[in-house]
């Protein structure tokens, strides 16, 4: 199951991204998934899920937005639905030569949210006191 390492990888960029940005913890990853990229949401999900336990993103939400796949007919200019199994072949003028997959292989991380740490604070700087003359 190929949703493991895509899973992995996530939390890999995110934890990477929330650890130099000074986050205490991951809320919440959203992810582009085209309808054609190969990935089974659910599978995703409960991997993403096992891939959290012990990082920063332990108890995230992962949220997926489904991009549906369309074409374009270079031919005719027309534009359709593609579906599954993809039909890449031109509804309007029968072209399958002249078509251009536009969308549907979307696998892209969107959003993060995470919670900041506590700010650092710049201990003041020592004063000194003045030094008594001497009489």
């Amino acid at each position: 199951m190929h949703e493991m390492s895509i899973a992995m990888a996530v939390v890999g960029q995110v934890e990477e991204a929330a650890e130099a940005g000074g986050a205490t913890a991951v809320t919440s990853v959203r992810l582009q998934v085209g309808e054609l990229a190969g990935v089974v949401p659910d599978a995703l999900a409960f991997c993403f899920e096992l891939a959290c336990a012990g990082t920063l993103l332990e108890g995230a939400e992962l949220v997926t937005e489904p991009v549906a796949a369309r074409a374009h007919c270079r031919s005719c200019t027309g534009d359709w639905a593609v579906g599954m199994p993809p039909r890449l072949v031109c509804p309007g003028c029968g072209q399958a030569t002249d078509v251009e997959l536009r969308t549907g292989r979307e696998l892209q991380i969107l959003s993060v949210h995470w919670e900041d740490g506590p700010t650092r604070v710049r201990p003041p700087a020592p004063t000194r006191e003045p030094i008594p003359e001497e009489h």
